[in-house]
């Protein structure tokens, strides 16, 4: 994981994420262990001295809406002003039955999560009473440094309005070379944009990419390829998630490639 941002930082990477799972498996395999998301990202800040950081995302299930807005502004200014505050509804079942968290209502619960976290970031006093969550004259002191970057993963309907009506960045994924999905998603979001007013260039759109084999020789290459594949594409960012073929200590995974995001975990 250090070698990772230490040398991603000397090569150019720009930005390096993480995400907020407490574990993951997927159909037929087992589970896969992850590290705490806020615990390695404030680690990050201190083992960085000039890469971006942020979360892909941050499930707002798992925390007090006010706490989690606490911890970020608390890791941006750890890091000197360099989070992006990644956030998401979830979605990982399993995960959610291990560890207690409710699994009703997640898009309502987001919602409402929304009220409270983006109002704190903003420098105001919140008192809200909704259905899941509620503050009472709630403020963050300190108070953050700087406008926090918000940004929202989301690909059905309702959560790209929400994310167009709240967020500065929008990620979508995962994907390999342009689809016609990713077209669509793209004009779905443009729509969303358009029906909360907000200009297509207001919100700054990130797309998820998956890098299989990305410990081979090979791996350079083929992301240098893929990349201009995206030239005409309206994107800012494109982070990768490296699936590696072999087992290696977690310093030797990866490429980093400069201008583009590398995940970590």
């Amino acid at each position: 994981m250090w070698g990772v941002a230490g040398r991603g930082g000397r090569n150019g990477v720009e930005a390096l994420w993480g995400y907020g799972h407490m574990y993951y498996n997927g159909a037929g395999t087992e589970r896969r262990g992850l590290h705490e998301a806020w615990s390695v990202l404030t680690a990050l800040a201190v083992a960085t001295e000039k890469v971006e950081l942020g979360q892909l995302v941050m499930c707002t299930s798992f925390r007090p809406p006010a706490v989690l807005a606490k911890m970020a502004v608390t890791t941006d200014q750890i890091s000197g002003g360099r989070l992006t505050l990644g956030l998401g509804a979830g979605w990982h079942d399993q995960e959610y039955r291990a560890f207690g968290f409710p699994l009703d209502h997640r898009v309502s619960r987001f919602e409402e999560a929304l009220q409270i976290i983006v109002p704190l970031l903003r420098g105001e006093t919140v008192t809200f009473e909704g259905r899941f969550y509620t503050a009472n004259e709630a403020v963050l002191l300190p108070q953050a440094d700087r406008r926090i970057p918000i940004l929202i993963a989301g690909n059905r309907p309702r959560m790209l309005r929400l994310t167009a009506r709240w967020a500065d960045a929008w990620n979508t994924a995962w994907f390999w070379e342009p689809n016609q999905k990713l077209h669509d998603r793209l004009a779905a979001f443009d729509t969303a944009l358009a029906e909360e007013g907000r200009e297509v260039t207001s919100v700054r759109r990130t797309i998820g990419i998956e890098v299989p084999e990305a410990d081979q020789a090979s791996a350079t290459q083929r992301l240098k390829d893929l990349f201009a594949t995206y030239a005409a594409i309206p994107v800012e960012d494109l982070p990768p998630v490296l699936l590696t073929r072999t087992v290696a200590p977690p310093d030797r995974r990866g490429v980093p490639t400069p201008r583009y995001a590398a995940t970590t975990s």
